[in-house]
């Protein structure tokens, strides 16, 4: 009987990991199945959509570019759902403090132009962290304090970001063009492009921002693994009531969870004026969708750090590869947003590969204890 045991336990942990892999992998096949489908009903040949996607994100030194420079800010908001999440939180907000992130860079970028590079881009990509946080304090008071819902909160102050950057833009920062737009930064502080630094390889796009990005995840991992501030998200995340009774402040650590949220989606936008645009622009009508596509990343992710790393790489492969498709294989690009839905619908596949896998472990188990029986 304690062998049985041990084979129950043995199979859980074989069924958790399963799961944390199993899952967006099958959801990533079935959407590319799904798609499949509709490019043919469309007139397409799906085998060449999908080597032309390929040939676009990963083709060559500048494709792999593309797709990591894509992917950078995706980490960071990413990280920030995943984080609010792993609280029990929807920080449904991380455009919002993206935008503000990269207005903190535009400002401090113009400030402390004449710093030495290795100060002036930490103290501006810091910026950009405390800016997000500070814009996610506040529906994080409000939901410690009175209860209100983050979802609707952290939206409305989306918005308001996206506003008020505009109109910084096209007054207080603006270069007086008569574009809706912040001077150029100096040089000092753009963060290096990797044909700078890696000998051989044609000028590309990707930046620096992509390797601090990959810290971030790393970062985020260690927090959550092996600090007490992990734990107490945690324990709020599984079960608030238990982490009250056992001496966790629910209010102190959905504080602490949302300002850290923020803080990651403020780095993406820092890293997107650093790195991409070197100045700031309207928000407003050039909105970037990252932080409502680092939604999605977190989802596919189960909201593990690691997991975003190679979830945000799809979504990034994903949008540097839809313009080739559409060129060589002439499939609208709105299809590369149809498979995006289509992989978060599928996460919900869930439900059937733990069906699936439950139902191996009960008959394993049942041969085990038949065979002990004989």
């Amino acid at each position: 009987m304690s062998e049985t045991r041990e084979v129950v336990v043995r199979e859980s942990g074989w069924l958790k990991v399963l799961r944390l892999v199993g899952v967006p992998f099958i959801s990533v096949l079935l959407a590319m199945a799904v798609g499949s489908v509709i490019i043919a009903v469309t007139g397409g040949d799906p085998v060449a959509a999908f080597a032309a996607l390929l040939q676009g994100a990963f083709g060559g030194p500048v494709q792999i570019g593309e797709t990591i420079l894509r992917t950078t800010p995706l980490i960071f908001t990413g990280l920030a759902v995943a984080f609010g999440f792993r609280a029990n939180l929807f920080n449904i907000g991380a455009e919002g403090q993206l935008a503000m992130g990269a207005l903190a860079a535009a400002w401090f970028g113009l400030l402390l132009a004449g710093l030495p590079t290795g100060l002036a881009i930490p103290l501006v990509m810091l910026g950009g962290a405390l800016f997000g946080a500070a814009w996610a304090f506040v529906p994080a008071l409000l939901k410690a304090r009175v209860g209100a819902h983050e979802v609707i909160t952290t939206m409305m102050f989306s918005w308001i970001a996206l506003y008020l950057v505009s109109w910084i833009v096209t007054g207080p920062l603006s270069d007086k063009s008569g574009i809706p737009e912040t001077p150029m930064l100096s040089s000092s502080v753009w963060l290096v492009t990797f044909d700078k630094f890696i000998a051989g390889i044609p000028p590309v796009r990707a930046h620096l921002g992509f390797i601090i990005a990959l810290a971030a995840a790393a970062v985020v991992w260690w927090v959550l693994s092996r600090t007490t501030l992990g734990y107490s998200v945690r324990a709020v995340g599984f079960n608030p009531q238990a982490a009250e009774n056992g001496g966790i402040s629910i209010a102190w650590t959905t504080i602490w969870a949302l300002c850290i949220s923020g803080a990651l989606a403020g780095l993406a936008g820092a890293s997107e004026v650093l790195g991409v645009q070197h100045r700031l622009f309207d928000q407003v009508s050039t909105s970037s969708g990252f932080g409502f596509t680092g939604i999605a990343v977190a989802l596919l992710a189960k909201n593990n750090p690691t997991g975003v790393v190679f979830a945000a790489l799809l979504f990034g492969a994903l949008a540097a590869g839809s313009g080739n498709m559409q060129l060589e294989a002439n499939i609208s690009p709105q299809i590369i947003n149809i498979i995006q839905g289509l992989i978060i619908f599928f996460v919900a596949a869930d439900s059937i590969v733990t069906w699936f896998i439950k139902r191996r472990q009960r008959l394993a188990l049942e041969s085990k204890v038949v065979a002990d029986a004989e």
